[in-house]
């Protein structure tokens, strides 16, 4: 109402007085103010600590729709969504924001991690953080273990969806070996009387044998390109070639075949894929030059 506009503007007037104590940074210093201290906004707002972080919230948004826009600037958007979180850690939408725009290298990525750690602690109930903080693991940082710690407390949370076991299987099976993923699965089978949750559980885990026999074939592969030179051209040469290299071809679990997908892969015919979180060629280009960038800061330094 009337009174809390009146006391948003009183709080504004008061941070600016902050700001303007504040010595100018060298960069953007013409559209940009440094962001303050959380001690010093506290004083300056009186004890109205949430309607102060509304100001910095207001900042912080503002940067997605200006005309630079958000790319460039992670490290504005951390030290804002910092303070507006010191100041009230019970919001909830910021956390995300930070987490979806902070890209730009390694140590904004980390920043928007530990806010994201900071909206755990302070939203125990909301799965989304947890997600966003899976995510920062696997696609930006490669750490997969990371990422599986960090989404496996999501599963059961309200709203989460029931794909979130799958997920944390696959992230274990690539950091910890298939039979953690499938111990983790069989697990989670056990503790639920769920019947589309029980059904997901058994494909998850029909999924993770055809890896385990689609490796055996990628082994025996590797020792056919050894003895023949050069590499197969249909799986059954495994088979034919003498000496075989191969007796017999793994069954495969789902009552399909083995074959070369486009891509040379060995796959089943059924699936089509391997167990292994995927990332696709234009995001894996983006990540290699996020972490060429890392390498050539830290040679600099």
């Amino acid at each position: 109402g009337t009174k809390q506009v009146v006391l948003l503007a009183l709080v504004g007037v008061m941070i600016a007085g902050a700001h303007a104590r504040i010595p100018s940074a060298p960069r953007r210093a013409a559209i940009e103010v440094p962001v303050p201290d959380a001690n010093l906004v506290r004083i300056a707002s009186l004890g109205f600590d949430a309607l102060a972080a509304d100001l910095y919230w207001f900042q912080t948004v503002q940067i997605g729709g200006d005309v630079e826009g958000p790319v460039g600037r992670s490290h504005r958007i951390g030290a804002l969504v910092d303070l507006l979180t010191q100041l009230d850690p019970w919001v909830d939408h910021p956390y995300r924001f930070a987490a979806l725009w902070m890209t730009d290298d390694v140590p904004a990525i980390r920043t928007a991690n530990r806010l994201l750690e900071r909206g755990i602690e302070h939203h125990p109930d909301e799965w989304r953080n947890r997600f966003y903080l899976a995510f920062n693991h696997f696609f930006w940082l490669g750490e997969n273990r990371e990422a599986a710690e960090a989404l496996e407390p999501a599963i059961g949370l309200p709203g989460a969806p029931r794909y979130l076991p799958r997920m944390v299987a696959r992230l274990k099976g690539q950091s910890q070996g298939l039979g953690v993923s499938a111990a983790f699965l069989n697990e989670m089978l056990q503790r639920t009387e769920d019947p589309a949750a029980r059904e997901e559980f058994e494909r998850a885990l029909r999924e993770i044998e055809t890896e385990r026999r689609a490796r055996l074939l990628d082994r025996a592969r590797e020792e056919f390109k050894r003895r023949q030179g050069r590499d197969l051209v249909e799986i059954e040469e495994l088979l034919t070639v003498r000496p075989a290299v191969l007796a017999r071809l793994p069954e495969e679990p789902n009552e399909s075949s083995w074959v070369l997908d486009d891509e040379r892969v060995i796959v089943s015919e059924k699936l089509r894929f391997r167990y292994v979180p995927k990332i696709d060629g234009t995001s894996r280009g983006l990540i290699e030059q996020l972490h060429e960038n890392a390498d050539e800061q830290g040679e600099a330094s």
